[in-house]
């Protein structure tokens, strides 16, 4: 099978295509023939060990898992024994998240792992690009505790984080105030924003306006600029957080009425399968920025 490799840290020209044996699942896995897989701002920090830090969880000097990708949509070719969640044939979609290996045509994957039937109404390209940005958002806003009547402010809105988190807190029952550059503006306010904002033309956190959510998908804002944006009980979602601004948002948590939500997320199967249903209610939908095909992610290794 073919599948994309990445030997080093390094950039894009270090990811190679490369013919692998085709893998075979265990009892409690299922083979899944990957249709589609994205490439989010999780796959490029990891292929250029940026920040430092993901060395000392990835690998030293080179990733330890050469294939990389974490979200795909396929069909399940084979079941182990004991699988009785999915059969063959099933179009599923789901985030390998830290097992890697969505950048390949085949993956074994665990009956119980991030795993859900694919939405009826959405392409396998769509599908692909929803568990990324869906169960990071979904996670986060959970924690803020989202809901009916907050006025919320997505910084990074036309992201993959930034695009799930503006529909979800939509859905949630917030007023969602999105902010991105020009060009993004109409996509945004299509998916639920009820304001939009261009960084480009105006600093929102100089028009006197305070939000009950600041979600900040991007790690491009000012922590202190931020913070002061919240009501008094307000809080401030650093999902795209340094170490830096983790510590910060611990002792601010410490002298402060308003909180600070940072860190790895986790997501469950329930995740997707709520993504799932609200896509299939058209409470959301998937964005596509751009597709190539496979044969382009990377260059040959002579074999």
């Amino acid at each position: 099978m073919k599948t994309t490799v990445c030997l080093k840290y390094w950039p894009p020209e270090a990811l190679l295509l490369k013919a692998v044996e085709k893998p075979n699942p265990t009892d409690n896995e299922v083979l899944i023939r990957i249709f589609a897989t994205a490439v989010n701002s999780a796959d490029w920090r990891l292929r250029k060990a940026g920040p430092w830090a993901v060395r000392l969880f990835f690998g030293f000097t080179k990733p330890k898992k050469s294939i990389l990708g974490g979200a795909f949509s396929g069909e399940i070719e084979a079941v182990g024994k004991n699988v009785t969640r999915f059969k063959t044939g099933d179009q599923v979609f789901g985030s390998a998240r830290m097992r890697f290996g969505a950048y390949a045509d085949y993956t074994c994957f665990p009956e119980d792992g991030v795993l859900a039937i694919k939405p009826y109404n959405c392409s396998h390209k769509e599908s692909a690009t929803i568990p990324f940005g869906g169960t990071t958002a979904s996670y986060f806003l959970r924690k803020a505790n989202s809901k009916v009547g907050q006025k919320e402010l997505i910084y990074g809105a036309s992201g993959a984080i930034g695009t799930a988190a503006v529909q979800l807190a939509r859905y949630f029952g917030a007023e969602v105030t999105g902010v991105c550059s020009t060009s993004n503006l109409e996509m945004v306010k299509s998916v639920g924003a009820t304001n939009v904002i261009d960084y480009t033309k105006q600093d929102f956190t100089k028009n006197g306006e305070t939000y009950d959510v600041i979600f900040e998908t991007v790690n491009k804002l000012s922590f202190s600029k931020s913070i002061r944006c919240l009501y008094q009980q307000g809080v401030l979602i650093l999902g795209a957080g340094n170490v830096s601004q983790v510590l910060q948002g611990l002792w601010h948590a410490i002298i402060s009425s308003r909180k600070v939500i940072t860190g790895v997320m986790s997501e469950v199967a329930n995740d997707i399968i709520l993504l799932k249903e609200l896509i299939e209610q058209e409470h959301y939908k998937a964005i596509v920025d751009r597709s190539y095909p496979f044969e382009k992610m990377g260059g040959h290794i002579p074999m």
